[in-house]
């Protein structure tokens, strides 16, 4: 088992700098960088070291074929994506629209309440097992996470835990913004989506999104940095 990096490990150092630079500037200052593309980030990840001690289904009926990999700054896996509606009750994600929603998230905004499925964007991890425990890898509730689909990245959070045989499911917020049907009965997408997520990183307020967007987008900088 992996044992947990140190906090401030150096990527995570450089972009927690890097992420003060994505606040606005005063007038006169440099322009802000391009953003990370998506094509970049999936080079960065095309070589895979299995951290899981197994392999994970897309879902209950598909061969067990998806590794969990790790780098020294992140985690990675590609898979399809599952709309998860749980959590808060909304218009879009609830008992009505989703045969199998549940009213809880694994982990909680900062004032109790669980996550809005339909207004944050999140990524489920899969509960830990022998196959892989998140846990021992610097992830937890409110990691960053670069959710990359054809040539689009969304910066979400780990949000929830899912079964502990199937890896590749998101919220209803992070299928919308990455321009996928985000309906939870036929949404999502079959294959491609690629999931990355930095070590010891964490968003607090959990909820909080920006932050989300600023330290994803600082960590996939420096994150390419050191490939």
């Amino acid at each position: 088992m992996s044992r947990i990096l140190p906090l401030k490990s150096p990527v995570l150092a450089l972009a927690l700098a890097g992420a003060a630079l994505l606040a606005p500037a005063p007038p006169g200052a440099a322009q802000p960088q391009e953003p990370v593309r998506a094509a970049d980030l999936l080079a960065g990840v095309r070589d895979c070291r299995p951290v899981s001690k197994g392999r994970y289904r897309s879902d209950s009926h598909t061969p067990a074929r998806i590794p969990v990999c790790g780098t020294h700054d992140a985690v990675f896996w590609t898979a399809d994506m599952d709309i998860d509606c749980d959590g808060r009750a909304g218009p879009r994600c609830n008992r009505g629209t989703d045969p199998n929603f549940q009213p809880t998230t694994a982990f909680r905004q900062s004032d109790g309440r669980y996550l809005s499925a339909e207004t944050l964007p999140y990524v489920v991890v899969p509960a830990p097992s022998g196959i892989w425990d998140y846990r021992a890898h610097g992830v937890r509730g409110g990691s960053v996470v670069a959710v990359i689909h054809r040539d689009r990245i969304e910066y979400a959070v780990v949000g929830d835990t899912g079964p502990k045989n199937i890896i590749g499911e998101a919220s209803y917020a992070t299928a919308e913004a990455l321009g996928l049907d985000p309906g939870p009965r036929s949404g999502g997408a079959a294959d491609g989506v690629t999931y990355i997520v930095f070590r010891n990183s964490k968003v607090t307020p959990l909820e909080d999104h920006r932050q989300a967007v600023a330290q994803g987008e600082a960590l996939a900088r420096a994150f390419l940095r050191e490939r």
